[in-house]
């Protein structure tokens, strides 16, 4: 029987299905509910409609679906939770699993080292929060902090300009004071929680194939001198403009340069010599489960 997930974030709905033997992503959706949250200081109604009309046209072909949320819904207050989950359920017959920033991490780092046999890195980057793990035969060391991409675009708003006016280094900076990053070291940054290799692969920047372990997965890589270069150019060269008048999401773009910026934080910072993008989300971890 297939299974639904419906993993709700802070701007992207994913929704995948899971057929028994493999993952596919069927649906994204934008719905801006850190942003508006942050407008509002409360969840705004017409996001929450939004949210309960993708649930209810998926119940009208599947019946085993699991929601989940994170970041955003992990700072409601008590009696807006409580609202909210309420709500949800009235109006969806499903129950609405708000999942911590330990689990959230957990999750993605199981089904992202599956295939890893050394230490590694494992980014997971978000809407309005950032889990980092070192995993050796097991996670080793986690941080989490509470800064995602929205809060970059709110400090560099052009970021989601044609071509970015604010410079790579200046972005990188601002996320550095602000970023809990880890002691450990790692050759190799598994980037995961976002679709990381279809920004590769639709962004115009160069990859190239994985050479530091087989996975179906996590099948392109760079090095970070490579992906250092190319993040300048998207910053610099590449029309964010041109990329969404040819995909279908083109809200998603919005949020890519300060994602990129972030990578290259952590990557500098755990000197890694590759960094390897998957579309590796935390539904993988929940179906390992």
């Amino acid at each position: 029987m297939n299974k639904i997930i419906v993993e709700v974030g802070s701007t992207v709905t994913k929704i995948d299905k899971y057929d028994g033997e493999k993952v596919k992503r069927i649906q994204e959706k934008t719905i801006f509910f850190k942003k508006h949250y942050q407008e509002d200081k409360k969840l705004r109604t017409s996001d929450l409609e939004d949210l309960i009309s993708i649930i209810n046209e998926l119940r009208k072909e599947y019946q085993n679906i699991y929601v989940c949320g994170t970041s955003i819904f992990r700072e409601l207050k008590e009696a807006e939770k409580e609202e909210f989950l309420d709500r949800f359920k009235k109006e969806t017959g499903l129950e609405f699993h708000i999942i911590s920033q330990e689990e959230e991490g957990d999750f993605t780092v199981l089904g992202a080292t599956k295939k890893v046999k050394e230490k590694v890195c494992v980014f997971i980057g978000g809407g309005g929060s950032t889990e980092i793990a070192l995993f050796d035969n097991g996670i080793k060391e986690k941080v989490n902090s509470n800064i995602g991409v929205m809060d970059v675009l709110e400090r560099f708003p052009d970021l989601n300009d044609d071509i970015a006016m604010s410079s790579l280094e200046e972005v990188k900076k601002y996320i550095k004071e602000r970023l809990n990053l880890p002691k450990e070291k790692a050759n190799i940054l598994i980037l995961a929680g976002g679709a990381h290799e279809k920004f590769a692969r639709l962004s115009g920047i160069f990859y190239e194939e994985n050479t530091c372990y087989e996975d179906n997965l996590a099948p392109v890589m760079m090095d970070r001198v490579t992906r250092t270069k190319e993040t300048i150019r998207y910053f610099q060269e590449i029309s964010l403009n041109e990329i969404k008048s040819r995909v279908e999401d083109p809200n998603w773009w919005n949020a890519t340069r300060a994602m990129c910026a972030f990578v290259l934080v952590v990557a500098e910072h755990i000197e890694a010599k590759y960094i390897v993008p998957t579309n590796i989300g935390m539904v993988y971890g929940i179906i390992e489960e």
